[in-house]
């Protein structure tokens, strides 16, 4: 997969990758991210705890030389933590200019996914704002939740967690 995006963002120009997502997994759930946030997909690693850490930022990894903070998605979204196997994915993705990775269940695929099959996410009333979920896109028979994970920590977090590389 990790070679699926490689070649994706280097063979197209922007305009291009506007309608590509990389899809992927968290409790049943498939999410979409726009594929021109996603830097590299790599498989689970030994991760280092990080004293202090939120508890869904569960620590460091070391990829090439580059300290990445490593978000668990599931815990990030308030869902039952469970063990790691090998379809678990870290999704690195750069976020005011640091990297953070975020480990998903498995990764799906990457697809193309059309305004016009995108819906506005639901108005939840005023007192609630989902400032993450971009759209609900129909992929074949499935829903998408299109994500924003630059949004799904906000400044002072991304501030804290990437802190902790340097």
């Amino acid at each position: 997969m990790q070679d699926n995006v490689s070649s994706i963002k280097n063979n197209t120009n922007e305009e291009t990758l506007k309608n590509k997502y990389l899809t992927f997994y968290t409790e049943n759930q498939l999410f979409g991210i726009a594929i021109a946030d996603v830097v590299q997909i790599v498989g689970m690693q030994e991760i280092t705890a990080v004293p202090e850490f939120p508890s869904y930022a569960k620590g460091v990894i070391n990829l090439r030389g580059t300290i990445i903070p490593i978000i668990d998605v599931r815990l990030r979204l308030k869902k039952q933590e469970i063990e790691y196997n090998e379809r678990t994915c870290i999704i690195v993705t750069g976020i005011n200019g640091a990297y953070i990775g975020f480990i998903v269940d498995s990764v799906n695929e990457v697809a193309n996914i059309y305004l016009d099959n995108i819906s506005d996410p639901p108005n939840m009333g005023s007192d609630y704002t989902n400032k993450y979920i971009t759209g609900i896109a129909k992929l074949d028979n499935n829903i998408v939740l299109l994500i924003d994970l630059k949004k799904i920590l906000d400044e002072k977090e991304v501030e804290f967690i990437t802190s902790a590389g340097n």
